[in-house]
């Protein structure tokens, strides 16, 4: 289980997390939601051990993480929306670079990488450098690697950046898939019908502070609204889409 408690990061005493907290259980995803600048992926890159929270605690099955960050990093597997890979490397590399950092043996790194290159749709370019690859090609790389050691926990920052149709609906499966091998998954994005439809429950970020955290039913239900999108446009403040959008057209047509 998965335990974040008062969760704080402070940028010159201003804080852009302010005091987050919650829990994912085995077989849970939690979709994280909010706007730009709301503190997402701030909140995930202290998740992953990039930077220091200023204050809270990230536990692990009850044991705090910044005890031994390197054991808590290979139980995790990190998809950010900028694939920044090794572009000097192939496909095949950076997977085999991967899979060793993560210690695993020769004898099951080799099938498995392949496997994956195979199931998406990679192995005719294995062999060529990363820096030949589409935005959408190295995401699935980096996917790839990011469930190469079949982590326990799975943190998504705006995974399907760049994806075709065909892997999005693939790895939209796999989001339910993994919940039935209790798996535990942080999800964050702005496509909201796709967080609707794998997320468990829902949090929502506005300012660096937890606004809403439920199911999406008992959201919609509080807030008298048909779906999520509705919820989080009301619970974030933001301006009617279709006057926004009226009001750019009149700007431009002066």
């Amino acid at each position: 289980m998965l335990e974040v408690r008062g969760l704080t990061k402070r940028y010159h005493g201003v804080p852009v997390v302010d005091g987050v907290s919650f829990t994912i259980r085995p077989g849970e995803t939690l979709g994280y939601l909010g706007a730009n600048g709301a503190g997402k992926s701030t909140t995930v890159k202290m998740l992953i051990g990039l930077i220091e929270p200023s204050a809270g605690e990230i536990l692990l099955d009850g044991e705090n993480v910044v005890r031994d960050m390197k054991a808590y990093q290979r139980r995790i597997g990190y998809v950010a929306e900028e694939a920044h890979l090794y572009t000097h490397l192939t496909g095949r590399e950076y997977l085999q670079l991967a899979g060793r950092l993560r210690g695993m043996r020769s004898n099951v790194l080799e099938p498995k990488l392949d496997e994956l290159l195979r199931l998406f749709g990679l192995w005719e370019d294995r062999h060529s450098l990363l820096s030949s690859y589409s935005k959408g090609m190295r995401q699935k790389v980096l996917l790839s690697a990011a469930l190469l050691h079949d982590p326990d926990l799975l943190i998504l920052d705006e995974p399907f950046s760049g994806l075709d149709v065909n892997t999005t609906m693939v790895l939209r499966s796999l989001l339910g898939a993994l919940a039935v091998r209790n798996k535990m998954v942080l999800y964050s994005s702005h496509v909201l019908e796709v967080v609707e439809k794998v997320a468990s429950t829902v949090l929502i970020l506005r300012r660096g502070q937890v606004v809403a955290h439920d199911s999406v039913e008992n959201l919609r239900a509080l807030q008298s609204k048909a779906s999520l999108e509705a919820v989080f446009a009301q619970l974030t403040e933001a301006e009617d889409p279709g006057c926004v959008a009226q009001r750019i057209l009149e700007t431009v047509a002066r």
